[in-house]
Formats: structure tokens, sequence, C-alpha cells
């Protein structure tokens, strides 16, 4: 089967199954809305700041804040376009179809990223232009230095965070052991090794605290990142060339199950 029509094939895959939908759904309302709550809430609790804290107040960080839990609904994205076909049964007539499956793999990736890039730009742009809007005299404009850069880089974020999810899902096959390991590592192990003294250094090289470096414009005091955006952004692009690759070697080398 050509390329072509395996990624026509893979488009009406992933439309045709409802999760999928309601989980990208779910990627911006929770990320849009908790940006703009929290935006709200810095906007009404500025004056009451320490010194410290407005000296590096980053209101394009503020109206992000949502993108921790936004994040994790792209996770499951990511590890339901993958898995759903071992869960269900459906990888051996998938396989049987398309016996290439570096051609395959390839093609199921391109176009969920590809769909987790327009979610994740218009996730970005609404929760910044809504979170600003709630900030009051203490917004960002889209013009000021480095802005653009971060709302551009909150899609490139979202989708590399799909894309990791992916290659994982294709390493493990299973939805419920992809999910048990991915949701506690974003949202409990990374965030404790990132804020803990004696393994901060390592903290900030793992694929979330690297790549959220891009939506970072205001520099947070005494901050020694070693990288800058867009080395961090390019350290997260590592970890997902390094999960799909493993995904794709697996799958090259077992039966489909």
């Amino acid at each position: 089967m050509a390329a072509g029509q395996v990624i026509r094939s893979e488009w009406t895959k992933i439309r045709s199954v409802a999760s999928t939908v309601w989980t990208l759904s779910l990627a911006v309302v929770v990320t849009v809305a908790l940006g703009a709550l929290i935006s709200a809430l810095s906007n009404s609790q500025y004056a009451n700041m320490p010194v410290r804290e407005r000296l590096s107040f980053d209101p394009t960080v503020v109206s992000f804040a949502g993108m921790t839990l936004g994040q994790l609904a792209m996770i499951v994205f990511g590890v339901l376009v993958v898995s759903n076909e071992y869960s269900t049964g459906m990888i051996r007539v998938s396989l049987a179809a398309v016996p290439q499956r570096g051609t395959f793999l390839f093609c199921k990736v391109a176009v969920a990223a590809a769909l987790a890039l327009a979610v994740g730009m218009v996730t970005s742009f609404a929760a910044f232009f809504l979170g600003q809007a709630l900030l009051g005299s203490h917004r960002a404009a889209i013009g000021d230095p480095g802005v653009l850069r971060a709302v551009f880089g909150g899609g490139l974020y979202m989708m590399l965070i799909a894309m990791f999810s992916m290659g994982v899902a294709a390493m493990l096959r299973s939805p419920m052991l992809s999910l048990g390991i991915l949701m506690p590592f974003f949202f409990l192990v990374s965030n404790i090794l990132g804020n803990v003294d004696a393994t901060r250094k390592i903290g900030r090289f793992l694929p979330d605290q690297a790549g959220r470096r891009i939506m970072q414009v205001v520099p947070r005091p005494g901050d020694d990142t070693p990288y800058g955006p867009w080395a961090g952004l390019g350290i997260m692009a590592l970890w997902v060339l390094a999960a799909l690759a493993g995904g794709y070697l697996l799958l090259r080398h077992r039966d489909a199950q």
C-alpha cells in the first residue's frame, strides 16, 4: 500500500474513534480554562506579591498555567492512537494490509502529530490571548521580545508530548501500562526531580522540563540552566526521537499481538 493511502487510512482511524476526539477537546478546554483562572487570580493578587516575585513575574508563563494538566490529555491521545489497535486486535489486520512496518508507524505518527500540532497551536494562542486579557495592566503583548517564540513553542511542546507518548505506547503496546508509566512520570516524578536540590541538575534534562523552557520569557532569579529555549526544545525532540526509534525497533522485530 502506498504511503498516501496509509495516511488516509490512519486519518480515518483517528477521526472515527470518539476517545481521541474527546481527549484533544479536553486538552484545549483544560489548558485554556485553567490558564484563564490563574491569570485572573494573578492579576487580583499582584499587589500582594513579594517584590522578588513581581520582578520575575512572567505573564506569558502565567497564561500557560493550564499546560501541565492539558499535556496529560495529550499523553492520553498519543497512547490511544497507537495502543487502541493492540487492545482491539486490529493491529493484525493493519500490519497485514501494510507489511512495511516502518511505513505503518511513520504514517500513524505523522497524521497524529499533525493533528496534535494543530490543536496545540490553537490551544497555545487561545490560552495566551485570553490569559493576557485577564491580566489587565500586567499583560504582555504578542510583539514583545520572546513572546511570539514562547506562544509558538507552546504548540510545539504539546505536539512533542503526544509524539513521545506514541513512541512509548509503540514499545509497551498496552494502553494501561503506557498510561501507568507516563502519567506518574510527567505529573509526579519529573516535578520531584526538578525541584529537589540533589536531583535538579538531572531533572532539567527530562523531556518536559527541557521542553517547557521554550515558554519562558522572563528569566528566573538564580536560574543556571545551561541551555536556552530552543536548545531545551531540541533536548525534548531528542527524547521523542529515541522513543519513536524504540517503538519502531520493537514493532519491526516482534509479532503483532
